[in-house]
């Protein structure tokens, strides 16, 4: 995040999340490397905070994007970097003396998780998010740690017949990816429950922004515009989405910190539903605007499998509970990605 943005995101935070996210309160985040992960340690760092990141840096996309991701942060005075598989790395050892955890790694994408490319996701999605569940039962973690907080998805509710959707919906995931994120979540349920581990589960709305996964749909159609490619539609366009500004992701994390609840499960929504060709539109304009003439290539195809046709969070409970409420408009979000995109270019 530019400057300005780091310091609206972290700005009149209530007392209880400033008093937990003190000046030199040690915290955890893992998938520090990726898209929201990065993120949300710059904004930690401005707090003052001293953060541990983990990222094992997988292949799922270059990895030279995750090192430009860290590269604000890698050499701060207040940041360790541990290239480390959750998996294989000693969890105690990570979180004992721990004010937090925001727990963000995983193995990212519907459309990837199905066949033999699952146990990836059972490994990195399930089994590392129980280890660190297992290793806060410890003393020298439990002494110390005030929240779990753990990166859930939207995907976990599937088709809904209702929107926009709570909380108490029935999760019915329809992919793979969904299933291994429901899983995780259930877990630091039953943790919390059998065990006292104070945990949030965060369930993101397609969140988007400076940083967005080259896999993305935004950042997909950028760089196809840019490079005068083809940008394929998986559908035709009539799906709808809750979009969610990164900055938004992040302050929801660090909002969820301090829920007095011994468990809770939140939705991280952007605040409107939006039809997915006109946000395509959307885009389309803002980048003529910045390169005039430019025009992207559109062609459709078969849903994928996975996909669901509609998402839209219910926001009542996670601005009851914990105050969070969406900040950034979708339209200036979407122009602060592709400003970001088209400067990095510039950039080299």
């Amino acid at each position: 995040m530019e400057g300005s943005e780091l310091r609206d995101t972290v700005v009149s935070l209530p007392a209880r999340v400033t008093e937990i996210l003190r000046p030199a309160a040690p915290v955890v985040v893992t998938g520090c490397a990726g898209f929201i992960g990065s993120t949300l340690t710059e904004a930690l760092l401005e707090l003052g905070c001293s953060v541990t990141g983990v990222d094992c840096l997988t292949d799922y996309y270059d990895v030279a994007l995750k090192h430009e991701n860290m590269a604000g942060f890698r050499n701060h005075e207040r940041f360790t970097f541990r290239q480390e598989d959750l998996q294989d790395l000693d969890p105690i050892d990570l979180l004992a003396g721990q004010t937090a955890c925001f727990h963000l790694a995983a193995q990212a994408g519907v459309r990837a998780s199905w066949g033999d490319y699952f146990q990836e996701y059972l490994g990195r999605n399930v089994m590392a998010t129980q280890r660190l569940l297992e290793a806060c039962r410890h003393e020298s973690v439990r002494d110390s740690l005030v929240r779990f907080v753990y990166s859930s998805s939207s995907s976990v509710y599937g088709d809904q017949p209702a929107l926009p959707v709570t909380e108490k919906a029935l999760p019915q995931p329809r992919s793979p990816y969904g299933v291994t994120k429901m899983a995780a979540e259930h877990l630091s349920v039953l943790y919390a429950m059998n065990f006292g581990v104070p945990t949030s589960s965060l369930r993101y709305f397609t969140v988007y922004g400076p940083r967005q996964r080259p896999d993305m749909a935004f950042r997909k159609f950028i760089e196809a515009a840019l490079d005068g490619e083809t940008f394929q539609v998986y559908g035709d366009g009539s799906q709808t989405r809750d979009f969610t500004y990164v900055a938004d992701a992040v302050r929801s994390n660090l909002l969820a910190v301090a829920s007095e609840d011994d468990w809770s499960v939140f939705n991280t929504g952007g605040g409107s539903r939006l039809v997915f060709r006109d946000t395509l539109s959307r885009l389309q304009e803002i980048l003529m605007d910045r390169v005039p003439g430019l025009e992207a290539k559109l062609e459709y195809q078969e849903v994928a499998l996975g996909d669901v046709k509609d998402t839209f969070a219910d926001r009542t409970h996670v601005e009851a509970a914990i105050g969070y409420k969406p900040t950034v408009d979708f339209a200036e979000g979407l122009a602060r990605e592709v400003d970001w995109t088209i400067a990095r270019r510039q950039q080299g």
